[in-house]
């Protein structure tokens, strides 16, 4: 076991008394060090959820199916569980758009999210320079709409090459299909540049301000097949006025893009998410 490494599980169920007791019990009876321990109780559905972390006593593989034991079959909670030490791989797909992209990265780089980047992809040149200048392998994969089935088939092989347990969607301007999100294996978050549920689809910064609206904001959120309706992970607002043009909205929501997909990607990284139905619980 590396110095420092940690478990992470993050648990949800039907909620009864004493399930905190009996999680934390196990770990303390083994010699564990539980470093965070978190829980919340959605009252309307009566469901128990929880994220723990913490320092195991022995084999980190044998103590996390020991532990998935008690949580799953004793206590019929469903079970993720992570280990600190393993970066996923993050295949990041880009636009022309660079602003989150080369955010990430930089962040990435600082050790701020803790990952590693195989690939990114692209259906435009435009970003190959700069991700030439950071180090990391550019693909193309063009789009049209007589190429698009073409198109995602050669990106789920990428995906699965690239053993990818992320996608991110750093402002990549296509619609990814139904059958290509349900169908790929991994997580999808995107990122949209509004605050869902209003102003859906494109050009949400040119009907802000026919609007009139005096809030902007962005959103990330998982990818489903329901276009921007995914459960949504973080949401940051900036005020703008009537003296605002579009170029001023966009240049102000280009600011809320980096930081709320940066969050999203980090909490995900680090176990702090949990999704249930088209809702998230987002842990401290």
């Amino acid at each position: 076991m590396e110095e420092g490494e940690r478990i992470i599980a993050l648990l949800h169920g039907r909620d009864r008394p004493g399930l905190v007791s009996r999680l934390s019990g196990w770990i303390y009876a083994r010699g564990g060090n539980i470093l965070h321990a978190d829980q919340h109780r959605d009252r309307q559905e009566g469901v128990f959820f929880q994220r723990l972390e913490w320092i195991p006593a022995g084999d980190v593989e044998m103590e996390m199916s020991m532990f998935r034991e008690i949580s799953e079959k004793e206590l019929d909670l469903e079970t993720t569980m992570l280990r600190s030490t393993v970066r996923p791989k993050v295949l990041v797909m880009v636009s022309k758009f660079e602003h989150c992209f080369s955010d990430l990265v930089l962040r990435q780089r600082a050790g701020e999210i803790k990952c590693d980047i195989p690939c990114v992809v692209s259906n435009h040149e435009d970003l190959r320079p700069m991700a030439e200048m950071f180090g990391l392998p550019f693909k193309v994969i063009p789009v049209s709409k007589d190429s698009k089935a073409k198109a995602e088939a050669e990106l789920a092989e990428t995906v699965r090459s690239k053993k990818a347990d992320l996608i991110v969607l750093a402002r990549y301007m296509q619609i990814l299909s139904p059958e290509f999100i349900e169908e790929c294996g991994v997580p999808i978050i995107n990122i949209h540049h509004s605050f869902l549920p209003a102003f859906a689809g494109a050009k949400p910064y040119h009907k802000a301000y026919e609007r009139g609206v005096k809030l902007i904001g962005a959103t990330a959120h998982y990818a489903t097949k329901d276009l921007d309706e995914g459960p949504i992970i973080a949401q940051n607002v900036t005020r703008v006025s009537h003296r605002d043009t579009v170029e001023d909205l966009m240049r102000k929501g280009r600011e809320l893009e980096r930081s709320t997909l940066a969050d999203a990607v980090r909490w995900h990284i680090e176990g702090r998410i949990l999704a249930y139905k088209n809702k998230t619980v987002i842990f401290d």
